[in-house]
């Protein structure tokens, strides 16, 4: 039997998500990045679990047969750091990252203090290009 998938979307308000994010400065870099997001997109955002924001979902499936469903980008805020959840743009990552700025990353993670610490027009077309990347792959 197949653990149920943890992070899937909720009917939590992200507008109340964000304006209880304590940080001021961290909730404006929410709402900046909730609003370049979308736009990069083209999706709204839904609240996947208790503190990540998605935006459009994908249904995937592994040759292993787990299967499941996630945002196709999403982020974070955290206490830390922003958290950016873009997996889907493998092709280019390097070449983005170079851009970006002042950032941390991971495999299919980039980190960031202050959304004013990265160009946001780099942040923006590496959603989009993850964004794109993920529904050509999985697509319907």
């Amino acid at each position: 039997m197949a653990a149920e998938q943890k992070t899937k979307p909720t009917a939590i308000s992200v507008a109340d998500f964000i304006a209880a994010v304590e940080d001021p400065k961290r909730r404006d870099d929410a709402e900046a990045a909730c609003a370049l997001l979308a736009e990069a997109t083209g999706e709204p955002a839904t609240m996947w679990g208790p503190s990540i924001i998605g935006f459009g979902a994908y249904h995937y499936r592994y040759d292993s047969g787990h299967e499941g469903d996630a945002p196709l980008v999403g982020f974070s805020p955290r206490k830390a750091n922003l958290v950016f959840y873009l997996s889907g743009c493998e092709a280019r990552r390097d070449e983005f990252l170079g851009r970006l700025s002042k950032h941390k990353a991971g495999k299919g993670c980039v980190y960031v203090n202050r959304l004013g610490d990265v160009d946001a027009a780099v942040l923006k077309e590496m959603a989009a290009a993850s964004a794109a990347s993920l529904k050509a792959r999985y697509p319907g």
